[in-house]
């Protein structure tokens, strides 16, 4: 079967997501900003997950365009998360960087999907 970089990319996104999520409860008992952030950022992959199992080109850009929006929100709240001192900036390099890879990666997905469609009606 061939690799899907972009499901691998969003579900070891997801797994470092969960791990901040473990840490910022579990050390600095921040529940709140956390919660909407580990939502978000999980969503990510479920969405791409779903969209490959799409039944038309419109479903799969419809998910791949939720994903995107979990995406940019996951940025919001990591931000924030920064801003209010909760997580470290020089540590969460790692993980902005690969939120910035995916991000990068929905959006030529969908510049593609949507130039096809186009194409094709």
């Amino acid at each position: 079967m061939k690799e899907n970089i972009i499901l691998e990319k969003s579900f070891q996104f997801a797994v470092m997501v969960v791990k901040l999520y473990q840490q910022l409860t579990s050390e600095k008992k921040e529940f709140i900003l956390s919660k909407q952030f580990v939502r978000s950022g999980t969503s990510i992959g479920a969405n791409i997950e779903e969209a490959t199992g799409g039944c038309s080109k419109k479903d799969f850009i419809a998910k791949f365009h939720i994903a995107f929006k979990e995406a940019r929100e996951t940025s919001y709240w990591l931000k924030l998360l920064i801003a209010t001192g909760y997580v470290n900036e020089a540590n969460s390099e790692l993980i902005r960087n690969k939120l910035d890879e995916i991000l990068k990666i929905i959006t030529s997905i969908l510049k593609s999907s949507k130039g096809e469609l186009r194409i094709n009606n």
